[in-house]
């Protein structure tokens, strides 16, 4: 079972952590929300508190598939604050594991120089933080082991991507299908 870890920071943006969390576990992902706080419970952009299942100190990540960060302001800047998670995403590159971030979020990305050479998207406006990046404008980026997404609207076809990527593209099809995805594509 594919394993992936989603860091919650103080001002995330609700749908684009929700979304892939639900996507996820629906396709059989062990995923684990991780509060960079000291408490586990941190409140999203929009005032509401999620219960993270632990800590960044709680949490070992060396069984991680995929590190993911959702965005929203402020949590994008607080994600980027954080050395621990820095040094995790450094060490998960490095490694060849799959790293995701969508909207303001892959300015943290941008900032490590893990974007470099590649091609990335990211939230109108925050282009200039994708260090080295060829910026693409499409609601899914997937360049190696780099998904990136442009922003809210665009949580359902990145969490069906991330899912693609950790288990297979049939299943990622049946979650899409199942929640009726397919058919709202179909119904433009």
């Amino acid at each position: 079972m594919a394993k992936a870890y989603m860091f919650l920071a103080e001002g995330f943006e609700d749908i684009e952590a929700l979304i892939p969390l639900d996507v996820l576990r629906r396709g059989g992902v062990d995923l684990t929300t991780v509060s960079i706080t000291d408490s586990n419970i941190v409140e999203s952009a929009h005032g509401v508190q999620m219960i993270a299942d632990q800590t960044f100190d709680e949490t070992d990540l060396s069984d991680a598939d995929l590190l993911m960060l959702p965005g929203g302001m402020p949590g994008a800047t607080n994600l980027n604050a954080h050395e621990g998670l820095r040094q995790a995403l450094i060490e998960q590159d490095e490694r060849g594991r799959l790293i995701s971030a969508i909207c303001a979020a892959p300015l943290v990305l941008g900032g490590l120089g893990l974007l470099k050479g590649r091609r990335a998207t990211c939230y109108p406006g925050f282009e200039e933080t994708l260090i080295g990046a060829d910026y693409t404008a499409e609601l899914c980026t997937v360049d190696g082991n780099i998904t990136t997404g442009e922003g809210p609207a665009a949580a359902l076809p990145y969490a069906y991507t991330l899912l693609a990527r950790l288990v297979d593209a049939e299943t990622a099809n049946s979650v899409a299908e199942g929640m009726r995805y397919v058919h709202l594509m179909q119904s433009k």
